[in-house]
């Protein structure tokens, strides 16, 4: 069994995961992971995390099922799978602390663009479905979910483009990124990210995971966006500096 230490740390990550995948487009449960690379090297923290989200993947995919845009799905799969194999080759030749660097810039950045959003600096043009555009944010979000589980803010910025709505948005990045993760699992294991100790932890995670996921479901329609999103905001941010001055000291 981890120690209460670890689970006081994991349990709420595993349920925070659930409830932004399950509810809110997992834009924010890479919050998870940077959680868990807190006080893990980021190898383990993604093995631990990556088992939790497949899991929730399950559960959620069933609440959405075939309320996704097609051709959207298509293209973020398919680009994400060459994006993964970058994510792959990239964690062959850097060290942690690289790593940790940039699991904070994808954080930091996120939280930047999305303030900005709001504050009216940065607006998206709608655009139809380009199969380009699609691609292109599958790469992104493939290397991105690769390196830090954070494959969702650059795919939401390729869905809330085209203006679908907030059901048809979820049930898209939930298709894309059930897909994603399997494909994932491969390198993740044949490089070493799994092993007894992030199953272990993984198994103790998942009853929270689920829970999680149950109540973003419920939570979709209930809570608002900028209510949630805000929370994520503050914990982004504390997470991606605290990540930030591991790695530089």
């Amino acid at each position: 069994m981890p120690d209460l230490a670890t689970l006081a740390i994991a349990a709420p990550a595993a349920l925070w995961a659930g409830i932004s995948k399950g509810g809110f487009g997992s834009g924010a449960a890479f919050a998870s992971a940077l959680i868990l690379a807190l006080v893990f090297d980021p190898a383990t923290a993604l093995g631990i995390m990556l088992p939790v989200l497949m899991l929730i993947d399950v559960v959620t995919v069933r609440g959405f099922w075939n309320r996704w845009h097609v051709p959207s799905s298509w293209a973020l799969i398919l680009g994400g799978i060459p994006g993964v194999l970058l994510g792959v080759a990239l964690f062959a030749v850097a060290d942690d602390d690289v790593i940790r660097l940039l699991i904070a810039s994808v954080a930091l950045g996120f939280v930047a663009w999305q303030v900005a959003g709001q504050a009216g600096l940065i607006r998206l043009p709608l655009v139809p479905f380009r199969w380009r555009n699609g691609l292109i944010a599958g790469v992104v979000g493939g290397f991105t979910s690769y390196i830090s589980h954070a494959g969702g803010p650059p795919v939401a910025v390729f869905l809330l483009s085209q203006g679908l709505g907030k059901t048809a948005f979820q049930a898209t990045t939930v298709l894309a990124f059930w897909i994603i993760n399997i494909f994932k699992a491969v390198p993740y294991g044949i490089m070493g990210f799994f092993t007894l100790e992030t199953l272990e932890i993984g198994l103790w995670m998942a009853p929270f995971a689920v829970a999680g996921a149950l109540i973003g479901i419920r939570a979709h329609h209930l809570v608002p966006e900028r209510l949630f999103f805000g929370i994520t905001y503050v914990l982004l941010t504390a997470t991606g500096l605290k990540l930030v001055w591991d790695a530089l000291t």
